[in-house]
Protein backbone atom coordinates (compact mmCIF):
# COMPACT_ATOMS: atom_id res chain seq x y z
CA UNK A 1 0.00 0.00 0.00
CA UNK A 2 1.51 3.22 -1.29
CA UNK A 3 1.94 5.88 1.78
CA UNK A 4 1.21 9.76 0.38
CA UNK A 5 2.67 13.02 1.70
CA UNK A 6 0.48 16.15 1.32
CA UNK A 7 2.96 19.34 1.53
CA UNK A 8 1.53 22.41 2.14
CA UNK A 9 -1.78 20.41 4.11
CA UNK A 10 -2.79 23.58 6.04
CA UNK A 11 -3.17 25.82 2.90
CA UNK A 12 -6.51 25.92 0.51
CA UNK A 13 -5.34 23.51 -2.30
CA UNK A 14 -3.48 21.06 0.25
CA UNK A 15 -7.01 21.08 2.52
CA UNK A 16 -9.09 20.46 -0.79
CA UNK A 17 -6.44 17.35 -1.87
CA UNK A 18 -6.79 15.58 1.52
CA UNK A 19 -10.77 15.95 0.79
CA UNK A 20 -10.39 14.44 -2.15
CA UNK A 21 -8.66 11.71 -1.31
CA UNK A 22 -10.58 10.78 2.07
CA UNK A 23 -13.69 10.81 -0.82
CA UNK A 24 -12.11 8.50 -2.71
CA UNK A 25 -11.12 5.49 0.23
CA UNK A 26 -7.04 6.85 1.14
CA UNK A 27 -7.37 5.29 4.96
CA UNK A 28 -6.04 7.94 6.77
CA UNK A 29 -3.19 5.97 7.88
CA UNK A 30 -1.62 6.19 4.44
CA UNK A 31 -1.63 9.96 4.40
CA UNK A 32 1.13 12.43 5.92
CA UNK A 33 -0.20 15.77 6.15
CA UNK A 34 3.12 18.13 5.88
CA UNK A 35 3.31 21.56 6.32
CA UNK A 36 6.27 24.37 6.76
CA UNK A 37 4.87 26.06 9.63
CA UNK A 38 3.58 23.60 11.55
CA UNK A 39 3.56 23.74 15.89
CA UNK A 40 4.08 20.74 17.22
CA UNK A 41 0.60 19.25 17.94
CA UNK A 42 -1.13 20.57 14.74
CA UNK A 43 -3.60 18.67 13.13
CA UNK A 44 -5.95 19.23 10.23
CA UNK A 45 -9.02 17.09 9.31
CA UNK A 46 -9.19 14.33 6.98
CA UNK A 47 -13.03 13.93 5.89
CA UNK A 48 -15.32 14.10 8.77
CA UNK A 49 -14.08 11.61 11.19
CA UNK A 50 -10.51 11.86 10.96
CA UNK A 51 -7.77 14.24 12.07
CA UNK A 52 -4.12 13.99 10.91
CA UNK A 53 -1.18 15.33 12.57
CA UNK A 54 0.68 17.81 10.76
CA UNK A 55 4.10 17.13 10.23
CA UNK A 56 6.94 19.99 10.23
CA UNK A 57 8.26 20.23 6.40
CA UNK A 58 12.12 21.27 7.51
CA UNK A 59 12.23 17.99 9.63
CA UNK A 60 10.32 15.14 7.70
CA UNK A 61 11.73 12.52 6.49
CA UNK A 62 10.54 11.89 3.00
CA UNK A 63 12.00 8.14 2.97
CA UNK A 64 8.26 7.17 4.77
CA UNK A 65 6.17 7.80 1.71
CA UNK A 66 6.04 6.65 -1.86
CA UNK A 67 4.48 9.51 -3.90
CA UNK A 68 4.28 13.28 -2.22
CA UNK A 69 2.10 16.58 -3.95
CA UNK A 70 3.80 19.79 -2.93
CA UNK A 71 1.15 22.39 -2.56
CA UNK A 72 2.99 25.38 -1.55
CA UNK A 73 4.54 28.58 -2.52
CA UNK A 74 7.16 28.22 -5.66
CA UNK A 75 10.06 29.25 -2.58
CA UNK A 76 9.09 26.19 -0.71
CA UNK A 77 8.52 23.79 -3.23
CA UNK A 78 12.31 24.80 -4.32
CA UNK A 79 13.76 24.17 -1.41
CA UNK A 80 12.22 20.93 -0.20
CA UNK A 81 11.71 19.04 -3.60
CA UNK A 82 15.07 18.11 -4.19
CA UNK A 83 15.03 16.15 -0.53
CA UNK A 84 12.40 14.42 -1.48
CA UNK A 85 13.61 13.69 -4.93
CA UNK A 86 16.98 12.40 -2.84
CA UNK A 87 14.79 10.25 -1.07
CA UNK A 88 13.40 8.20 -4.00
CA UNK A 89 9.89 9.81 -3.84
CA UNK A 90 8.32 10.66 -6.94
CA UNK A 91 6.42 14.29 -6.92
CA UNK A 92 4.09 16.42 -8.43
CA UNK A 93 4.66 20.21 -7.73
CA UNK A 94 1.44 21.98 -7.91
CA UNK A 95 3.63 25.69 -7.10
CA UNK A 96 5.53 26.09 -10.52
CA UNK A 97 8.69 26.28 -9.60
CA UNK A 98 9.94 23.61 -12.17
CA UNK A 99 7.73 25.45 -14.90
CA UNK A 100 11.33 25.91 -17.13
CA UNK A 101 12.95 22.89 -16.78
CA UNK A 102 11.96 20.44 -20.03
CA UNK A 103 12.61 17.50 -17.49
CA UNK A 104 9.21 18.29 -15.74
CA UNK A 105 6.58 18.06 -17.80
CA UNK A 106 3.62 19.54 -17.31
CA UNK A 107 0.18 17.48 -17.09
CA UNK A 108 -2.84 18.10 -17.05
CA UNK A 109 -5.33 14.31 -16.29
CA UNK A 110 -7.08 14.02 -19.41
CA UNK A 111 -5.30 16.29 -21.89
CA UNK A 112 -1.96 15.29 -21.87
CA UNK A 113 -1.18 12.33 -19.72
CA UNK A 114 0.82 10.83 -22.08
CA UNK A 115 3.72 13.06 -20.65
CA UNK A 116 4.19 11.29 -17.69
CA UNK A 117 6.30 9.04 -19.33
CA UNK A 118 8.84 11.66 -20.13
CA UNK A 119 9.47 12.62 -16.54
CA UNK A 120 13.16 12.23 -16.53
CA UNK A 121 13.75 12.99 -12.49
CA UNK A 122 10.20 11.76 -10.77
CA UNK A 123 8.72 14.92 -10.78
CA UNK A 124 6.04 16.29 -12.67
CA UNK A 125 4.45 19.70 -12.14
CA UNK A 126 0.49 20.56 -12.89
CA UNK A 127 -0.16 24.19 -14.34
CA UNK A 128 -2.28 26.97 -12.45
CA UNK A 129 -5.99 26.44 -11.79
CA UNK A 130 -6.56 28.87 -15.00
CA UNK A 131 -4.94 26.68 -17.30
CA UNK A 132 -6.63 23.65 -16.25
CA UNK A 133 -9.95 25.05 -15.97
CA UNK A 134 -9.17 26.75 -19.48
CA UNK A 135 -7.58 23.19 -21.60
CA UNK A 136 -9.86 20.79 -20.45
CA UNK A 137 -12.77 22.07 -22.48
CA UNK A 138 -10.77 23.03 -25.21
CA UNK A 139 -9.37 19.17 -25.64
CA UNK A 140 -11.68 18.06 -27.73
CA UNK A 141 -11.97 20.99 -30.04
CA UNK A 142 -8.13 21.25 -30.62
CA UNK A 143 -7.96 17.47 -31.87
CA UNK A 144 -10.58 18.46 -34.29
CA UNK A 145 -9.74 22.00 -35.49
CA UNK A 146 -6.01 22.90 -33.62
CA UNK A 147 -6.38 26.24 -31.73
CA UNK A 148 -4.49 28.87 -33.26
CA UNK A 149 -4.95 31.56 -31.09
CA UNK A 150 -6.56 32.08 -27.71
CA UNK A 151 -7.81 35.25 -25.97
CA UNK A 152 -8.40 34.85 -21.98
CA UNK A 153 -9.88 37.55 -19.81
CA UNK A 154 -9.64 35.92 -16.47
CA UNK A 155 -11.90 37.19 -13.27
CA UNK A 156 -10.00 35.23 -10.08
CA UNK A 157 -11.43 35.39 -6.23
CA UNK A 158 -9.40 36.33 -3.40
CA UNK A 159 -8.63 32.47 -2.18
CA UNK A 160 -5.53 32.84 -4.79
CA UNK A 161 -3.86 35.06 -2.46
CA UNK A 162 -4.79 32.71 0.58
CA UNK A 163 -7.09 33.34 3.76
CA UNK A 164 -5.37 36.75 4.61
CA UNK A 165 -6.83 38.01 1.39
CA UNK A 166 -10.49 36.38 2.00
CA UNK A 167 -10.64 37.96 5.45
CA UNK A 168 -9.23 41.63 4.10
CA UNK A 169 -12.59 41.04 1.71
CA UNK A 170 -14.60 40.20 4.34
CA UNK A 171 -13.16 42.89 6.83
CA UNK A 172 -13.05 46.11 4.36
CA UNK A 173 -17.06 44.91 3.38
CA UNK A 174 -18.30 44.68 7.03
CA UNK A 175 -15.95 48.03 7.74
CA UNK A 176 -17.92 49.87 4.72
CA UNK A 177 -21.45 48.68 5.66
CA UNK A 178 -20.15 49.71 9.46
CA UNK A 179 -19.08 53.36 7.56
CA UNK A 180 -15.85 52.43 9.43
CA UNK A 181 -12.07 53.66 7.62
CA UNK A 182 -10.50 51.02 5.75
CA UNK A 183 -6.98 52.91 6.88
CA UNK A 184 -4.62 50.08 7.81
CA UNK A 185 -7.04 47.08 6.38
CA UNK A 186 -5.11 47.32 2.92
CA UNK A 187 -2.45 44.51 3.70
CA UNK A 188 -2.58 41.75 0.81
CA UNK A 189 -3.84 44.32 -2.02
CA UNK A 190 -2.42 47.39 -3.25
CA UNK A 191 -6.36 48.76 -3.28
CA UNK A 192 -9.57 48.39 -2.04
CA UNK A 193 -10.89 45.01 -2.75
CA UNK A 194 -13.98 45.19 -1.64
CA UNK A 195 -16.84 46.51 -4.16
CA UNK A 196 -13.75 46.95 -6.66
CA UNK A 197 -11.85 45.21 -9.69
CA UNK A 198 -8.51 45.35 -9.39
CA UNK A 199 -6.70 44.52 -12.65
CA UNK A 200 -3.76 43.25 -11.28
CA UNK A 201 -3.58 39.44 -10.96
CA UNK A 202 0.46 39.01 -8.81
CA UNK A 203 3.18 40.48 -9.47
CA UNK A 204 4.36 42.66 -12.53
CA UNK A 205 6.17 40.80 -15.30
CA UNK A 206 7.44 43.58 -17.88
CA UNK A 207 3.94 44.59 -18.95
CA UNK A 208 1.74 41.72 -17.87
CA UNK A 209 1.55 40.28 -14.20
CA UNK A 210 2.41 37.09 -13.27
CA UNK A 211 -1.49 35.06 -13.52
CA UNK A 212 -0.94 36.21 -17.03
CA UNK A 213 2.28 35.29 -18.17
CA UNK A 214 1.47 31.80 -16.64
CA UNK A 215 -1.73 31.42 -18.60
CA UNK A 216 0.58 32.49 -21.57
CA UNK A 217 3.41 30.01 -20.91
CA UNK A 218 1.76 26.96 -19.42
CA UNK A 219 -0.83 27.30 -22.28
CA UNK A 220 1.89 26.90 -25.09
CA UNK A 221 3.78 24.68 -23.02
CA UNK A 222 0.97 21.99 -22.89
CA UNK A 223 -0.28 22.00 -25.70
CA UNK A 224 3.42 21.83 -27.60
CA UNK A 225 2.08 24.21 -30.25
CA UNK A 226 2.78 27.85 -31.90
CA UNK A 227 -0.74 28.53 -30.11
CA UNK A 228 -0.80 32.36 -29.84
CA UNK A 229 -2.46 33.57 -26.02
CA UNK A 230 -3.23 37.15 -24.67
CA UNK A 231 -4.65 37.06 -20.99
CA UNK A 232 -5.78 39.40 -19.55
CA UNK A 233 -6.60 39.33 -15.77
CA UNK A 234 -8.62 41.01 -12.69
CA UNK A 235 -9.07 39.96 -9.27
CA UNK A 236 -12.90 40.16 -8.14
CA UNK A 237 -14.39 40.90 -4.68
CA UNK A 238 -15.91 37.48 -4.21
CA UNK A 239 -14.13 34.64 -1.95
CA UNK A 240 -13.53 31.35 -4.22
CA UNK A 241 -14.07 30.75 -7.57
CA UNK A 242 -12.56 31.72 -10.83
CA UNK A 243 -13.83 32.62 -14.15
CA UNK A 244 -13.35 33.21 -17.26
CA UNK A 245 -14.19 34.50 -20.79
CA UNK A 246 -12.11 33.06 -23.73
CA UNK A 247 -12.37 33.69 -27.37
CA UNK A 248 -10.88 30.82 -29.88
CA UNK A 249 -9.43 30.82 -33.54
CA UNK A 250 -8.82 27.83 -35.18
CA UNK A 251 -7.05 27.22 -38.04
CA UNK A 252 -10.22 24.95 -39.45
CA UNK A 253 -13.60 26.38 -39.85
CA UNK A 254 -15.56 25.62 -36.41
CA UNK A 255 -19.20 26.21 -35.70
CA UNK A 256 -20.75 27.30 -32.25
CA UNK A 257 -22.78 24.15 -32.08
CA UNK A 258 -20.17 21.88 -32.93
CA UNK A 259 -18.29 23.33 -30.44
CA UNK A 260 -21.22 22.80 -27.84
CA UNK A 261 -21.43 19.08 -28.73
CA UNK A 262 -17.65 18.47 -28.42
CA UNK A 263 -17.31 20.36 -24.81
CA UNK A 264 -20.60 18.18 -23.73
CA UNK A 265 -18.72 14.84 -24.69
CA UNK A 266 -15.46 16.21 -22.44
CA UNK A 267 -15.39 14.54 -19.33
CA UNK A 268 -15.52 16.59 -16.24
CA UNK A 269 -16.78 19.34 -18.80
CA UNK A 270 -20.82 20.45 -17.70
CA UNK A 271 -22.09 22.70 -20.35
CA UNK A 272 -25.16 24.81 -19.05
CA UNK A 273 -25.86 27.29 -21.69
CA UNK A 274 -29.73 29.01 -22.32
CA UNK A 275 -30.51 31.65 -23.80
CA UNK A 276 -32.52 33.11 -21.27
CA UNK A 277 -32.11 34.68 -18.08
CA UNK A 278 -30.30 32.97 -15.43
CA UNK A 279 -29.63 30.76 -18.13
CA UNK A 280 -25.61 30.16 -17.18
CA UNK A 281 -23.46 29.44 -14.38
CA UNK A 282 -22.11 31.39 -12.27
CA UNK A 283 -19.11 31.67 -9.86
CA UNK A 284 -20.94 31.16 -6.70
CA UNK A 285 -22.74 28.60 -8.35
CA UNK A 286 -19.45 25.94 -8.16
CA UNK A 287 -18.09 26.25 -4.69
CA UNK A 288 -17.23 22.52 -3.89
CA UNK A 289 -17.94 21.31 -7.75
CA UNK A 290 -16.02 18.84 -9.07
CA UNK A 291 -16.28 20.20 -12.53
CA UNK A 292 -15.76 22.90 -15.25
CA UNK A 293 -19.42 24.57 -16.10
CA UNK A 294 -19.52 25.91 -19.56
CA UNK A 295 -21.56 28.51 -20.78
CA UNK A 296 -22.67 31.19 -23.19
CA UNK A 297 -21.15 29.36 -26.24
CA UNK A 298 -21.24 31.73 -29.26
CA UNK A 299 -19.53 32.35 -32.83
CA UNK A 300 -16.81 35.11 -32.58
CA UNK A 301 -17.84 36.65 -35.85
CA UNK A 302 -14.15 38.99 -35.39
CA UNK A 303 -12.51 35.91 -37.07
CA UNK A 304 -12.52 33.30 -39.32
CA UNK A 305 -12.99 30.42 -37.52
CA UNK A 306 -13.46 31.72 -34.33
CA UNK A 307 -16.03 31.12 -30.57
CA UNK A 308 -16.47 32.22 -27.54
CA UNK A 309 -17.47 30.89 -24.41
CA UNK A 310 -17.19 31.55 -20.46
CA UNK A 311 -16.15 29.40 -18.13
CA UNK A 312 -16.33 28.69 -14.39
CA UNK A 313 -15.02 26.39 -11.80
CA UNK A 314 -13.89 26.06 -8.09
CA UNK A 315 -10.78 26.77 -8.60
CA UNK A 316 -8.96 25.19 -5.31
CA UNK A 317 -10.97 22.20 -5.97
CA UNK A 318 -11.79 21.38 -9.45
CA UNK A 319 -8.70 23.47 -10.83
CA UNK A 320 -6.00 22.80 -8.87
CA UNK A 321 -6.93 20.11 -5.84
CA UNK A 322 -8.82 17.45 -8.30
CA UNK A 323 -6.06 17.64 -11.00
CA UNK A 324 -2.58 17.48 -8.64
CA UNK A 325 -4.46 14.27 -7.24
CA UNK A 326 -5.22 12.83 -10.63
CA UNK A 327 -1.95 13.19 -11.90
CA UNK A 328 -0.67 11.68 -8.39
CA UNK A 329 -2.76 8.53 -9.47
CA UNK A 330 -1.50 8.48 -12.99
CA UNK A 331 2.32 8.96 -11.65
CA UNK A 332 1.74 6.14 -9.37
CA UNK A 333 1.77 3.91 -12.35
CA UNK A 334 4.55 5.22 -14.60
CA UNK A 335 7.97 3.81 -14.40
CA UNK A 336 10.33 6.81 -13.66
CA UNK A 337 12.47 7.16 -16.77
CA UNK A 338 15.97 7.69 -16.67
Amino acid sequence: MSKYAIVGALEGIGHEILDIMEADGIKAADVLAVDVNAPLGTQVSYGEDDELDVHGLESFDFSQVDIAIFATTAEVAKRFISKALKAGVKTVDASGAYFSDSDVPMIIAGVNDEEINTAKKGLVSIPSAAVTQLLIPLKAINEKYKIKRLVVNGYISTSVYGKEAMDELFNQTRRIFMNESLVDHQKVFNKQIAFNVIPQAGEFIGDETSWEWAVNAETKKILNGNVKVHANFAVIPTFIGLAEYVNVECEEEIDADEARKLMKTTEGVVVFDKTVDGGYVTMVDVQGEDDIYISRIRQDVSVENGISFWCVADNLHSGAAKNAYQVMKAFQTQETVH
